[in-house]
């Protein structure tokens, strides 16, 4: 394949023919990891810093526990991390995570984690913490570390990481527009934490009656939901060959676990003969897991807002049908059950040690404060916005995350170029 003016093949790849491929080992000024001996943890005035500490592209040191100076200055003696250095993550799961040292106080660092300095003249710390993080990075870390019987990259491995090393002018350029997305997506991140915690606030306000919503004053009352609606069960008598197969659909197990609102674009296809008598799926049904590994998962309540014909329940899950809708908005039970009050209640209904269990009988047992219907409403509307709200931020975030991935893949190759 012809090689366009102004680039050059490699063995990595086609790359511009002013860039390079170099060692860390050559590019550093010194790599080393933290101390192999674990210091006393008494408190104290020096940051311990261990992978725990160490995220995807980020440091966070506010859980960080603090040694006293004379341990602090045998570690640094040898490990002395500053400012601007890289931190990698060479041993455990998180192994490959980095970020850059955005402090400055000098602190100690355990042996999960390694330091790499750069001459900051001649190479921006930044660009080659994008390396790393990129999928070609995450790759060649998987491949150091292959063979070892532990997930472990040792000094002479990350010493031998080889990447594409572009002139530092450019580097900062890349480095910086990455920085940027980064930050773009660190920003979504902290919105969509901020939102996530105002509703649940505001469950906690609106579910227990303490806040009511303007011009909503009537009485709450306690309801049994055996009194409510009635249950039923799931797919009875079917094989592995009746699934992915027919023109009807069921609503798998994960899609009761993961949605207050039943998705209704991920159904999955069942054979269902017209002889059966399975239990169909209504608009308005309540759907429950009956068991699960945790209690605090027991009994996850999705609600079934459209109506979809020929649609039936998987096995491991039962529904909820009420009996008069004129007075009950199954959306509010749905948010009511899975807020943190609901999950409370079904906990204590649930039995079992090693996997637990919610039985239909004791569902129906179950009793709840309920408002008139129009209030009930109001509630589920004010809750489902908020969800519409942090669904939207998601899906920004996604997106997002997706255009920085693609602007890796051109700018870490010289595909694009920016200088």
């Amino acid at each position: 394949m012809e090689v366009k003016l102004g680039y050059k093949q490699t063995d990595v790849g086609v790359i511009p023919e002013d860039w390079n491929i170099s060692r860390l080992g050559d590019l550093c000024q010194k790599i080393q990891d933290g101390t192999h001996f674990s210091p006393r943890i008494r408190g104290g005035d020096f940051l311990y810093v261990t992978s725990k500490n160490i995220g995807f592209g980020t440091l966070d040191v506010s859980d960080a526990e603090r040694i006293d100076a004379e341990q602090h200055a045998a570690i640094y003696k040898r490990c002395d991390v500053r400012k601007n250095d890289l931190l990698l993550t060479k041993d455990g799961a998180n192994t490959g995570n980095a970020a850059l040292n955005t402090l400055s106080e000098p602190f100690s660092l355990l042996s999960s984690v390694a330091f790499l300095r750069f001459d900051e003249e001649k190479h921006a710390p930044g660009y080659f913490l994008q390396q790393i993080l990129s999928d070609t990075g995450q790759r060649k870390i998987k491949e150091a570390m292959s063979g070892n019987a532990i997930t472990r990259l040792t000094l002479e491995k990350i010493n031998n990481l080889r990447f594409i090393t572009p002139p530092v002018v450019e580097q900062h350029a890349i480095a910086t527009a990455l920085s940027d997305m980064d930050a773009l997506l660190d920003g979504l991140d902290r919105l969509i934490a901020k939102k996530r915690a105002i509703k649940q606030a505001t469950m906690q306000q609106l579910l227990t009656g303490k806040t009511r919503l303007p011009g909503l004053s009537g009485a709450w009352k306690i309801k049994r939901l055996g009194d409510l609606g009635a249950t039923y069960g799931g797919l009875v008598g079917k094989n592995k060959s009746d699934f992915g197969t027919g023109s009807a659909k069921y609503v798998p197990f994960i899609n009761v676990i993961a949605n207050v609102q039943i998705d209704c674009t991920a159904f999955d296809a069942v054979n269902v003969e017209a002889t059966e008598n399975q239990n169909k799926v209504a608009k308005g049904d309540l759907l429950f897991n009956g068991s699960s590994e945790t209690p605090e998962e027991v009994a996850l309540c999705s609600f079934m807002a459209k109506e979809v014909k020929n649609l039936y329940l998987n096995s491991f899950c039962f529904g909820l049908r009420v009996k008069n809708p004129e007075m009950i908005d199954g959306l509010f039970l749905a948010y009511y059950i899975r807020s943190p009050i609901g999950r409370d209640l079904m906990k204590s209904l649930a039995q079992g040690s090693t996997r637990y269990n919610l039985s239909k009988r004791a569902l129906l047992e179950a009793q709840l404060p309920l408002p008139e219907k129009e209030e009930q409403t109001a509630i589920a509307t004010a809750l489902s916005d908020m969800d519409a709200e942090i669904t939207a931020l998601e899906t920004r975030r996604t997106k997002t995350r997706a255009l920085k991935q693609a602007m890796m893949q051109e700018l870490l190759t010289g595909r694009t170029r920016l200088v």
